[in-house]
C-alpha cells in the first residue's frame, strides 16, 4: 500500500491541468492574474516588452463565476428539509445537531452542501467523506459510545483535485480511494518558518491508513490506521455528488470565457494605444529629424504631416463580438433571460419570452436539486445505519425557486385541502411542508417537533 499510495489515476492525470484552469476561471481576480500568461494569447512575433505590458494590464470579466454562484444561491434559497421517521430520540437529537453542525466546525448542512455544489459545477463532481471521531478507548455500550463522542459522525468535503487514485468494482462502487491534502503550519523548532505538509489518506471498505510525506527521497510515514465508521456496512466512506455532462456549467462555458477574455483584453489594448497617436511624415526625401513634444519639425513645400488614428470599424466589430460571446456564455448555462440581449430593432425581450426562458432554468435547477438530494440521502442513510439508529431519513425541498411570496403557496395548499380527498397522510404532508417552508431558517429540532405535533394532532382528530 505504501508504495502505491502516491500513484495517480490516469483520469486524474488527464484532467488535473484542466481543473486548475476551471478554478482560475471561477475565482478570477489575482488568482487568475498570477497565471495570466497561461491564458492571454501572445501574438505572433510580439516583442517581450509589449507582451509583458499587456500582462500587467490584464483584466477579467467573470461571467461564468457569477452564473455558478447564482445557481448555488438560488438552489439553496431554502434549506433542504430532513423528514425523520421513527421514535429513536437519541438518533433524532443527533440529526438535529448534525443539521446545524455537520463538520464539527460549526458549518450547517445547507452551507456545506452549497460549497460542494459549487465545486460540482466547477469540476463536474465533488466528494463527501463520512468520518467518525477516533478514540483510543474501546466503547463497551451504545451509551458509552455516545459519551466518548465516537458516534458523532461528521462530513469532510473534497474536490476532484484531492482524489488522486481510486478503484471501482463491476457495479461502479468504490473498492478503495486515495485522498491527498496539504496543511500549512509554522515550524519554530525546525526551520523557523512556515512549511507545507502533504498527507495521503487511503480508505478501503473496512480500513483506513493515513500517511505523511517526509523529506524528499524518504519513504512516507504512517500516521494513523484502523477501521473506519462504515466498515460494518462494507462501504468506502466516500460519496460522490455528480451532475450530467450537459449540466457541468464550467465545462460548457470555459472556452467561451477564455475567448471573451482574450478579445476583451485585445480591444482594451487597442483602445489604449489609439489614445497615443503616432506622427506620420509624407515626404520623398530622407527623414532624420527627431520629433517629440519639445521639438519642432521642418517640412519642404511638397511635404505633408499628419497623425495616425483608427477609424473605429474594427473596434465596433470587436465590441459586437464581445457582446455575442457574453450572450452565448449565458445561453449555454441556461440563463438566456439574464444575458441582457435585445432585438436588433431595439425591442426588448417580451415578458412571456422571459417567463419561458426561466421555465427552462427552473428545470435545470430541479435537476441539480435532485442530484443534491440523492447524494444527501445516501450519506444520511449510511450514517443512520452505521450508528444503528432506528430511524428512516427522507430528504425533500430544493425545488422552490419562484420569487413569489408565501401567500401563493398557501393558496395552492388551501385549494388542495378543500378537495377533501379523505387522506390523513396527504394532510400531514401538506401541513408539514408548509410549516417547514415558512420556518425554513428554524433549527432542525424545532422542525422535527412541529412535524410530530402535526402528526399527533391529525391522529387525535381521526380517533
Amino acid at each position: 500500500m505504501i508504495e502505491h499510495v502516491t500513484v495517480e489515476h490516469p483520469d486524474y492525470q488527464a484532467r488535473r491541468y484542466v481543473w486548475q484552469t476551471y478554478r482560475d476561471l471561477y475565482v478570477g481576480g489575482d488568482e487568475l492574474k498570477a497565471r495570466a500568461h497561461e491564458y492571454l494569447t501572445r501574438r505572433q512575433t510580439e516583442p517581450n516588452e509589449v507582451y509583458a505590458e499587456r500582462l500587467s494590464r490584464v483584466f477579467y470579466e467573470n461571467y461564468v463565476g457569477s452564473i455558478i454562484d447564482w445557481y448555488a444561491a438560488t438552489l439553496f434559497r431554502r434549506e433542504p428539509v430532513l423528514q425523520i421517521e421513527g421514535s429513536d430520540n437519541l438518533g433524532r437529537r443527533f440529526f438535529a445537531e448534525f443539521f446545524e453542525d455537520c463538520d464539527l466546525q460549526g458549518t450547517s448542512l445547507s452551507d456545506f452542501l452549497r460549497s460542494q455544489f459549487i465545486d460540482c459545477l466547477v469540476f463536474g463532481a465533488s466528494h463527501i467523506l463520512v468520518d467518525f471521531p477516533r478514540s483510543h478507548q474501546l466503547a463497551l455500550s451504545r451509551a458509552q459510545e455516545e459519551e466518548l463522542g465516537c458516534a458523532r459522525a461528521y462530513l469532510v468535503g473534497y474536490s476532484p483535485e484531492n482524489l488522486i487514485n481510486w478503484s471501482r468494482d463491476e457495479r461502479g462502487r468504490y473498492e478503495w480511494v486515495v485522498l491527498r491534502s496539504t496543511r500549512r503550519f509554522f515550524d519554530p523548532a525546525g526551520t523557523g518558518a512556515w512549511r507545507q505538509q502533504t498527507y495521503y489518506a487511503h480508505y478501503d471498505r473496512s480500513k483506513y491508513a493515513i500517511f505523511r510525506a517526509a523529506d524528499e527521497g524518504k519513504p512516507l510515514e504512517l500516521v494513523d490506521q484502523g477501521r473506519h465508521g462504515l466498515a460494518p456496512l462494507g462501504l468506502v466512506p466516500l460519496f460522490d455528488l455528480r451532475v450530467a455532462p450537459g449540466l457541468w456549467l464550467m465545462n460548457k462555458a470555459a472556452l467561451l470565457q477564455l475567448e471573451h477574455f482574450n478579445k476583451s483584453n485585445a480591444l482594451s489594448w487597442a483602445l489604449t494605444m489609439g489614445l497615443f497617436a503616432a506622427p506620420v511624415i509624407y515626404s520623398d526625401r530622407e527623414w532624420d529629424q527627431v520629433v517629440s513634444e519639445s521639438y519642432y519639425i521642418q517640412l519642404g513645400p511638397q511635404d505633408r504631416f499628419g497623425w495616425t488614428e483608427p477609424e473605429g470599424k474594427v473596434f465596433q466589430l470587436a465590441a459586437d463580438n464581445l457582446k455575442r460571446l457574453r450572450e452565448e456564455i449565458y445561453r449555454v448555462c441556461y440563463l438566456t433571460h439574464q444575458a441582457g440581449s435585445v432585438d436588433p430593432n431595439g425591442a426588448s425581450q417580451s415578458g412571456l419570452a422571459k417567463l419561458r426562458d426561466f421555465a427552462v432554468t427552473q428545470e435545470v435547477l430541479r435537476a441539480y436539486g435532485d442530484a443534491v438530494k440523492d447524494c444527501l440521502k445516501r450519506v444520511l442513510r449510511a450514517i443512520c445505519e452505521a450508528r444503528e439508529d432506528d430511524l428512516l431519513v427522507h430528504v425533500t425541498g430544493l425545488d422552490d425557486f419562484d420569487i413569489a411570496d408565501f401567500s401563493s403557496d398557501l393558496e395552492d395548499a388551501t385549494r388542495l385541502l378543500a378537495l377533501d380527498m379523505g387522506s390523513r397522510t396527504l394532510k400531514q404532508q401538506v401541513y408539514t411542508k408548509l410549516a417547514h417552508k415558512y420556518l425554513c431558517d428554524a433549527p432542525q429540532h424545532v422542525k422535527d417537533q412541529i412535524a410530530e405535533e402535526i402528526k399527533a394532532y391529525l391522529d387525535g382528530r381521526r380517533q
